[in-house]
């Protein structure tokens, strides 16, 4: 029997979670008991849980106790947005969580294209993500360039890494997630295209054949290998990249059939490996 090879690291992004409404400090604790090495938090979760009483000092405990590393946020500001009033309340929010986030020792935050981007030129984002990174590494958080396949720009991996790659600041990264490549259009060839320091975080999970790509939700994405991704050639491709970061298993399922919280991460976790695994 031919063995396989599996050279990345595993997190768990607690979206796979939000069924189960765990606060983050159980959101922690089960993710290490399940296995994983790391943990993608939502800002709106901490918000939560420092609102209703809890404490930064208790959270970080929890992720020292537990062994696990806060490898990135979830975040939602307008940092591309087409005014500039819009953007400049953003990335005053911004700076607060990345603040808040260095003291909790997590490196990296989320910038996906929320908000009016419509009319904004893929130079003119590049300018707002530099100053948004030039901010970030001053508190010490870098943020990842995110790309949603149903964006009205910064909708692709090309997109994304014509950011990258025309950015006057050097080892800007990038977040990507199968699920948005597929239903904004890219080309998973394109991935060769990358190098591996160009990715931060890579997102794990897989979609259906139906309904048609237009129709797709978040909530339709599905555990890897049930779905028709190419998981396999993408890991081969991230390998060959020499991508040897965190897979982060990212679901929106909204009903698990009975199943315990623990049960579907630990399932997350074997469906991932499997279908990232290497020949």
């Amino acid at each position: 029997m031919e063995s396989k090879l599996f050279p990345f690291k595993v997190a768990l992004n607690t979206s796979t979670l939000f069924p189960f409404k765990l606060n983050v400090i159980q959101q922690v604790r089960i993710a290490a008991e399940a296995g994983y090495e790391g943990i993608e938090l939502w800002m709106k979760d901490i918000e939560t849980y420092l609102a209703g009483g809890g404490t930064i000092e208790d959270l970080k405990h929890a992720l020292s106790c537990a062994n696990i590393e806060f490898i990135n946020a979830i975040a939602f500001f307008k940092w591309a947005d087409a005014d500039a009033e819009i953007r400049e309340k953003a990335f005053k929010q911004a700076k607060g969580e990345m603040e808040l986030l260095t003291s909790l020792g997590c490196k990296l935050i989320a910038a996906p294209p929320f908000g009016d981007v419509g009319t904004v030129k893929l130079d003119e984002a590049t300018g707002y993500f530099e100053h948004l990174v030039v901010m970030g590494r001053e508190i010490g958080v870098e943020p990842i360039l995110e790309f949603w396949g149903k964006a009205q720009k910064l909708s692709t991996l090309s997109e994304a890494h014509y950011v990258l790659e025309t950015s006057s600041i050097q080892n800007t990264k990038m977040l990507i997630d199968p699920f948005h490549m597929y239903i904004g259009g890219s080309d998973f060839f394109r991935l060769k295209e990358l190098r591996g320091e160009q990715i931060g975080i890579f997102h794990v999970n897989d979609y259906p054949p139906i309904p048609e790509i237009e129709k797709l939700e978040d909530s339709d994405r599905v555990f890897p290998g049930e779905g028709i991704a190419p998981s396999n050639e993408i890991a081969q491709t991230l390998y060959n990249i020499h991508y040897s970061g965190y897979l982060s298993l990212e679901l929106f399922i909204e009903d698990y059939k009975g199943k315990s919280a623990l049960e579907v991460i630990k399932h997350g976790l074997q469906a991932l490996k499997n279908s990232y695994s290497i020949n």
